[in-house]
């Protein structure tokens, strides 16, 4: 058993699957949204995950309390942008937005985490890094698009990509401060905080969508999406990524954003019947192979 989890201690290996999990998240959104309405969904997201976390993590919590307190400048805001402050800003974005553009958009990650780390890490890039960030850029842009440079050339953008295109750096800035990670905290009371604190900032958007009339449809599908959200988006996919920031550089870590735009293509074609094309082959072989430019490079001095 230990053996066959040893895979999991690569950050390679703990990247791609929180953006397999997250991938899922957006075809999940996607299937359901007529369902459930965007903020109901973060909020009970949370709330469910946290009630799966505190089991888990009441023991570490209860004995790291102090230390969560002792940092919480640090806890406070990390906690509110990966629990409620991203997603809610992309929610927002999306009412007045295309996911197409919301795609295109988030797909700019990598370059905003590379710059931020160089400001806050001094963590510089090489040449070798840059042209891995550029190729697995033009990958995602290929499968976003669906190989059609004329969907590019029609683009048109409104204040709804203003809200997605502020939520970049902001989700950018928790990736390169999770290399501030403050001495020995433990992962999973960690978690748990981001969790509560996730239902405490969400609990806000979801009072406001129900008081305007926007209910969740209690139906299997929106149980099962929720369930969904609450053990692979909140609970298994930031326990990856945490872990994965942990043992690499924020600049490596970043163009692995450009895997969830193939996996959406992907479990787009498996649940909800979309069609193979060219461009997802194409996509995907300028991602890994920027992938591996990025990962294979040694950091600049």
């Amino acid at each position: 058993m230990r053996n066959s989890l040893q895979f999991l201690r690569s950050p390679y290996m703990l990247l791609t699957l929180a953006m397999l999990c997250w991938a899922g998240n957006w075809v999940v959104g996607r299937a359901i949204h007529e369902q459930v309405p965007p903020f109901t969904l973060n909020f009970w997201r949370w709330s469910a995950s946290l009630l799966l976390i505190l089991p888990v993590a009441w023991t570490p919590l209860r004995a790291q309390w102090p230390l969560l307190l002792k940092h919480w400048k640090w806890v406070l805001p990390m906690a509110a942008i990966g629990s409620a402050i991203f997603q809610s800003m992309v929610y927002l974005g999306l009412q007045s937005t295309t996911a197409l553009n919301g795609a295109l958009l988030i797909a700019l990650v990598p370059v905003v985490v590379a710059g931020i780390a160089a400001v806050i890490l001094g963590d510089r890039f090489s040449p070798r890094q840059g042209l891995g960030i550029a190729v697995s850029l033009a990958g995602a842009v290929i499968v976003i698009v669906r190989g059609d440079s004329a969907i590019l050339r029609a683009l048109a953008f409104n204040t709804g990509d203003l809200w997605i295109l502020a939520s970049v750096p902001i989700w950018s800035f928790y990736t390169v401060m999770l290399k501030r990670w403050p001495a020995g905290l433990d992962r999973m009371s960690f978690l748990a905080a981001m969790a509560l604190v996730g239902v405490v900032v969400q609990f806000p958007f979801y009072a406001w969508e129900w008081a305007s009339g926007r209910h969740m449809v209690v139906t299997p599908a929106s149980v099962s999406a929720i369930a969904y959200t609450a053990v692979f988006a909140s609970f298994l996919a930031f326990v990856f990524y945490n872990a994965a920031l942990q043992r690499t550089t924020p600049t490596v870590a970043g163009p692995f954003h450009h895997l969830h735009p193939a996996f959406t293509a992907l479990l787009g074609i498996v649940f909800l019947g979309e069609q193979v094309g060219w461009y997802h082959a194409a996509g995907v072989a300028c991602i890994v192979l920027g992938l591996y430019l990025t990962s294979s490079a040694k950091p600049a001095a």
